[in-house]
């Protein structure tokens, strides 16, 4: 199995940005538990602040690989062009957040991205992300 984890603005900042929220642990030494968790899943890594560069990272392995896991951040909210983009690709996409986005202001409880994801996952903190990988080995 190959997945793809795709994160979006300011989630590079893990471990420095609003650990109340957020928690203490930055993305890259987070993902590499993963890896070693999961053995037998190929899994890579990309992370930008520019929304286009998502779409391309979601365009580029739309048709390759066996999921994408996807926290847009806060382009979920705003960004109707990258739910063009799951639209017109194949592989199976599972919006993630890391926060309970419900708990937190209004503008939050808008997905562009739920409506045609395959399934959501938030409020678990970085496990979210652990328990998306589990949603495609099952």
């Amino acid at each position: 199995m190959k997945l793809m984890i795709i994160n979006g603005p300011n989630l590079n900042l893990l471990g420095k940005r609003e650990p109340e929220v957020y928690g203490n642990q930055n993305f890259e030494d987070y993902f590499l538990s993963l890896k070693s968790k999961y053995p037998s899943v190929e899994m890579d890594y990309f992370q930008s602040n520019i929304e286009g560069e998502l779409i391309d990272k979601i365009q580029e392995v739309g048709f390759s690989y066996d999921g994408i896991i996807l926290n847009a951040a806060a382009y979920t909210h705003t960004s109707v062009g990258i739910g063009d983009a799951i639209k017109a690709i194949v592989t199976p996409v599972i919006e993630v957040h890391i926060s309970n986005t419900y708990s937190r202001e209004e503008f939050r409880h808008t997905s562009f991205i739920s409506p045609v994801a395959k399934g959501v996952i938030l409020g678990f903190g970085l496990q979210s992300y652990d328990l998306a990988i589990q949603s495609f080995m099952d």
